[in-house]
């Protein structure tokens, strides 16, 4: 499937836009500046954005602990996030949620998730939704390795191929389920023959390479929408931090993290891709790292000046009035 000009120029702005996010929150966390926990999607940006690339706001998503990437690669307010992730009133989740619980069910993001393997379940009834109101819209649920072992994920999955939902379950395989290899952990060994077992077409990809999984998600999209039923893709990459924030990763080999950065990062393939094929040129590219570095920039200087949640709004988006 060859892509237009400006879905290259879009797809290559989310993916820097989600780096650049991250890569300032790594920076700041270390200022005491945010408040909770934070884990950090940076490296695995062509798994979030060539799935998502194919979506639009009648899709839902639904997210891991990891969740910033999946967040802008949905469509979310860049302000709104930084402005939850600092914890501050105007928020996406009125600096409630903060990073792990970062939502936005106007853009279809059902939120980031604490619990691993939380989001299958959801994922299955938001395509039951869409199915029911028969206007064509999907669910995708991310999982990490750590996910895929759990028993929500499998009942998720098997809920998926008996109701024959719109569904599609991404396993990001990063290599660590916190710090657990997952060359050991999962049982089988393959993760797609797990899937298979299930009733679920299934395909393994290089979670680096965007334009791999930009393919596999076409045919799995196109076969959800299409009634056909839900589908399995595993993108196997890498995150380029810890777990999260503080994690001293002890557990990777030497220099693991740079040879990654240095041979198969997502952002160089891609410019590599697609400069080497005159589809844009450097000066394209170039320009989009000026201006996501400054709106990142400007996220930040906004963040810090709003006004945090005040001891009224403690109470508030408890309860659900009917």
């Amino acid at each position: 499937m060859q892509l237009a000009r400006e879905e290259l120029l879009r797809a290559y702005k989310t993916m820097k836009t989600i780096r650049e996010f991250e890569e300032r929150l790594h920076v700041d966390f270390a200022t005491g500046e945010i408040p909770g926990f934070v884990h950090l999607y940076a490296g695995e940006e062509a798994s979030g954005v060539g799935v998502m690339m194919h979506l639009d706001d009648r899709d839902y998503i639904a997210s891991t602990h990891r969740g910033h990437g999946h967040s802008i690669a949905k469509g979310c307010d860049v302000d709104g996030m930084m402005a939850e992730i600092y914890g501050r009133s105007d928020g996406l989740c009125a600096g409630k949620g903060g990073s792990m619980h970062i939502a936005d069910l106007d853009k279809g993001m059902m939120g980031a998730n604490g619990i691993v393997g939380g989001g299958p379940p959801l994922v299955c009834g938001a395509a039951l939704a869409n199915k029911n109101l028969g206007n064509g819209g999907v669910a995708v649920a991310f999982v990490g390795d750590g996910a895929f072992n759990q028993g929500t994920t499998a009942e998720g999955m098997n809920l998926a191929a008996v109701w024959k939902l719109p569904a599609i379950f991404v396993l990001e395989n990063n290599g660590y389920a916190e710090t657990t290899s997952s060359s050991w952990s999962i049982g089988g060994g393959n993760p797609v023959d797990r899937a298979k077992g299930f009733g679920l077409p299934g395909v393994s990809v290089d979670g680096f390479d965007f334009f791999a999984v930009h393919e596999a998600a076409t045919e799995a999209v196109e076969r959800a929408r299409a009634g056909e039923g839900p589908s399995f893709i595993e993108t196997r990459l890498s995150r380029y931090y810890g777990h999260f924030e503080g994690d001293a990763q002890t557990y990777r080999g030497k220099d693991e993290v740079k040879k990654i950065r240095e041979s198969v990062d997502a952002l160089t393939q891609f410019r590599e891709k697609v400069t080497g094929a005159a589809l844009l040129d450097s000066s394209d590219l170039d320009a989009i790292d000026n201006e996501v570095a400054e709106v990142i920039e400007n996220s930040v200087s906004k963040a810090k000046a709003a006004p945090l949640p005040t001891e009224a709004d403690l109470l508030t988006d408890v309860y659900v009035s009917y």
